[in-house]
């Protein structure tokens, strides 16, 4: 992050441009439904007044695997790139810079509406780069990478803005 004396040279407190810092955008720890077989089973035990403690004891270890100290995982945009980070102290496992990025795919399944969480896949060069599996409020977070390309990558905002002109008073 940014010094003190940084800061007071910056136009906008907080906001860092890529080639000074690297600054945090948005963070996101997985849902459950990062695993589909574990996610469905325990959805259609809750959904049960009968199965819902046994529906609880089933996603259990998996909510508590995203927030042990060794073992959590995270997804980070920061206005360089995006990431999957791993453990207490984070450990990049996989990046893509958002230079790299061309599009971000929203994928719902089963679960998306009872877990509020989707997949997304980032495509970059027609290949999918990464993965993030499980993301709450996955539109949002699909929102924010590609206003960070748009915001910090030169060039990428002509690519998905459409150019819609202007209406005159009265006109058509």
């Amino acid at each position: 992050m940014a010094s003190m004396t940084d800061m007071r040279k910056q136009a906008v407190s907080g906001v860092v441009p890529p080639q000074q810092d690297e600054a945090l955008i948005r963070m996101a720890w997985p849902s459950i439904a990062r695993v589909p077989a574990v996610a469905t089973l325990g959805r259609k035990l809750i959904l049960s007044i009968v199965g819902a403690p046994l529906g609880w004891l089933v996603m259990a270890p998996l909510y508590f695997l995203k927030i042990l100290p060794g073992l959590a995982s995270r997804y980070t945009l920061t206005n360089r790139r995006v990431m999957i980070q791993h453990g207490m102290k984070p450990v990049m496992a996989q990046e893509v810079a958002l230079s790299d990025i061309d599009d971000v795919r929203l994928i719902r399944d089963d679960n998306s509406d009872f877990f509020r969480a989707a997949n997304l896949e980032i495509i970059s060069k027609g290949v999918i780069k990464m993965t993030l599996r499980g993301i709450p409020g996955a539109d949002t977070f699909r929102q924010a990478i590609l206003n960070a390309c748009m915001a910090w990558v030169p060039g990428k905002a002509s690519r998905w803005i459409e150019f819609q002109p202007a209406k005159a008073p009265g006109g058509k």
